[in-house]
């Protein structure tokens, strides 16, 4: 394929960095659009909150082909404590960018949105993409109305859209998240007590930051459009999770129970059969995948 001209808003990021790196390497001309530098100082980067006036118009230039749209406040707590600023950045950003799309011309449009749309529970059914949209929590709510905004634009103006609707994504390059993998793998280093919210019953697909970057791929060189499950389509619970990682790491990883956070999911089953169906699986499993972090945690 010819190489494309992709813009990656939070390109810097964790799951950013990962994305960025596959995309060069497989020969696409990549801009970053972040708060933060990139670390390797040869990735062209505009560094700026994408909510400023003109910061959208100074990121997505002219001859750009596709965007990689990843910028976003990502907690649930957060956006409960904050629901204003998680909607303009979510929302407004993401319309924004659709709007310059619109304006340039650009064909292809990635979404990373989240599972989170769609509520859930640990005895209801497997979440696909027919599941219907009931967000609990005001971060769902938003990248709710921001797949609404990328149908539209897809429908109305040609922007072929892709809403990638991540799991609990983990991976090496985590150290800065405040994910449960993250908080795990430092509490295992430090000999902290961790912390576990509720009973610890609730489950969560985990899904290796390496099968996200591919599932990208997938969205950016395929013809597909609508939303995408991506998962392992395997739950753990918070109470294995934690097993799982003493068994990798080798550390007592002592644990208390504390009061469980409003907001949270009891449970989470995903069923990623179209990604699948397009080409797309979960290829790293749990074990490997907490073994490399730990890795490259150490």
């Amino acid at each position: 394929m010819s190489a494309r001209s992709v813009l990656v808003t939070g390109g810097s990021g964790f799951i950013g960095r990962h994305v960025v790196d596959a995309l060069r390497s497989g020969g696409d001309d990549v801009t970053v659009a972040d708060r933060a530098p990139h670390p390797d100082p040869s990735v062209r980067v505009v560094v700026g909150d994408l909510t400023e006036p003109g910061a959208v118009e100074r990121a997505l230039a002219e001859g750009t082909t596709a965007v990689v749209h990843l910028a976003a406040l990502t907690s649930v707590l957060g956006s409960i404590e904050r629901p204003v600023e998680t909607y303009r950045t979510n929302v407004g950003v993401t319309a924004a960018l659709l709007e310059r799309c619109r304006v340039l011309g650009v064909g292809s449009f990635v979404l990373a949105s989240t599972n989170a749309v769609v509520g859930g529970g640990a005895s209801g059914p497997c979440i696909d993409e027919r599941t219907p949209m009931r967000p609990l929590t005001p971060y769902g709510a938003t990248k709710a109305a921001a797949e609404m905004l990328l149908s539209a634009s897809d429908a109305a103006y040609n922007v072929r859209g892709v809403a990638l609707r991540f799991s609990n994504v983990y991976g090496t390059g985590m150290a800065a998240k405040d994910s449960v993998v993250a908080r795990i793998m430092r509490a295992a280093v430090s000999g902290a007590t961790f912390d576990i919210y509720g009973d610890g019953a609730q489950e969560r697909d985990y899904v290796f930051a390496g099968d996200v970057v591919d599932a990208v791929r997938l969205a950016l060189d395929s013809d597909a459009r609508g939303a995408l499950v991506i998962g392992s389509g395997r739950s753990t619970s918070v109470l294995e999770l934690l097993e799982r990682a003493r068994a990798v790491t080798g550390a007592a990883l002592p644990a208390r129970h504390v009061p469980a956070k409003e907001g949270e999911m009891p449970g989470v089953r995903l069923d990623p059969s179209r990604a699948r169906a397009l080409g797309w699986s979960a290829t790293v499993g749990l074990d490997a995948g907490l073994t490399r972090v730990w890795g490259a945690w150490q």
